[in-house]
């Protein structure tokens, strides 16, 4: 093989090794660089006679008439004999990103509280979103956007999802910063998305290979501490930028998820299974039912003249694939409606197969999936093999 050839393979080797490979800022973040979640009461207007009502939701009224206090127009009736049914609460939430200055805009997304039927065509009001602290951090205001409709009138009526919910894009503007002084750092830390001991190691070595070694030392599963070096003070936006873009080949636990409802199964490519037979059959009941209706041949008069009668007393015949439930005390005179069930139980024959100790994962599908069953069977056989102890992963019902 000459050198040419050597050094392609090489270059293949590594290129492979690091097709699985991610990102440093795909799998962990820089601790005390983050979000943070702000929230708001505010009034909704503009509606079209579908905001909240004055027993489901009161206190939009007294919202209402607080607002219009506050700006001169003083109200002393009863709220009660107030009906805007224009008008709804709706609690308003945002995220503050991290670095955001004054006069930013963010998206607000906003909630209906009462019981308003639709938010369509509103019109947010100055709406202050507060964070933990208490302190305003950004005033929210404009026109709503759903992602649905509801039209027509009572009783006949069309609406498409949801009309209560939505967003209202570039909705605030950010009055309060959250002040984050990088600069003055002489180390920061590194957080992982998906706490793991060795992927925190591997972020580590990473970070060690390029900055030199004992810049980045692995603090627990979930946290690498890199300190920063001479050459970086002052210039951390690019020290940081640089360790984002390392990559690393990310370590996880052997995990199986399992959604029941909706008979999801979503496998770990670390799935094993140890030596295990499984012999799994289905049960099959069918029921089906045929309403007969019984009309006598006898003149229409009489005390129950024109009813439709179903008896409450029944003699049941019971056979060996089929049940026959007949009416008896029939009225002369009446129309009466005879059920007639048919039940069948079928079971299918158990099937036996035995799956080896697997070494990837396509072995354990494989194995399932020739007993053919359905992903619904395929979650009790997982718990059975969990509980059994031959399935090597953790296994999560969600």
């Amino acid at each position: 093989m000459s050198w040419l050839a050597w050094i392609l393979c090489v270059v293949l080797l590594f290129c492979a090794a690091d097709a699985n490979a991610s990102r440093i800022k795909d799998v962990a973040s820089i601790e005390g660089v983050r979000e943070n979640q702000l929230v708001g009461y505010g009034l909704v207007v503009g509606l079209r006679t579908t905001g909240d009502s004055v027993v489901g939701a009161p206190f939009t009224v007294q919202s209402l008439i607080s607002m219009l206090n506050r700006m001169g127009v003083n109200l002393t009736i009863d709220p009660k004999q107030i009906t805007a049914k224009n008008v709804a609460a709706v609690i308003v939430t945002a995220k503050l990103p991290p670095f955001a200055k004054p006069g930013t805009m963010i998206d607000v997304v906003f909630s209906s509280i009462g019981d308003a039927k639709s938010l369509q065509g509103g019109t947010l009001l100055m709406t202050p979103l507060k964070g933990p602290d208490g302190e305003v951090y950004a005033v929210a205001q404009g026109a709503l956007t759903l992602g649905g409709f509801l039209g027509g009138k009572a009783g006949d009526t069309t609406s498409k999802n949801h009309t209560n919910a939505g967003r209202i894009p570039n909705g605030a503007i950010v009055e309060r910063e959250v002040r984050l002084d990088i600069g003055a750092w002489d180390s920061v830390s590194v957080a992982l998305a998906a706490p793991d001991f060795t992927t925190a190691l591997r972020v580590a070595e990473a970070v060690n290979a390029v900055f030199g070694k004992e810049t980045a030392i692995p603090v627990n599963a979930g946290v690498v501490r890199v300190s920063v070096p001479g050459q970086y003070h002052g210039r951390l936006v690019a020290y940081l930028s640089a360790i984002e873009s390392l990559e690393v080949q990310v370590d996880q636990r052997a995990r199986v998820v399992v959604n029941e409802r909706t008979g999801t199964i979503i496998m770990g490519g670390h799935v094993r299974i140890s030596t295990v037979a499984v012999a799994h059959g289905n049960l099959t009941i069918q029921v089906k039912t045929k309403l007969n209706v019984s009309q006598p041949n006898v003149p229409l008069i009489g005390k129950n003249t024109g009813q439709t009668v179903v008896i409450p007393e029944i003699q049941s015949e019971v056979k060996d694939d089929d049940t026959r439930v007949l009416l008896g005390n029939v009225a002369g005179g009446q129309t009466v409606v005879v059920p007639e069930v048919q039940t069948e139980v079928k079971e299918e024959e158990a099937r036996l197969i035995l799956l080896e100790q697997s070494v990837t994962l396509s072995d354990v599908v494989r194995g399932l999936n020739s007993v053919g069953i359905t992903p619904r069977d395929i979650v009790a056989i997982l718990q059975a093999l969990k509980a059994a102890g031959a399935l090597q992963a953790d296994l999560e019902v969600i």
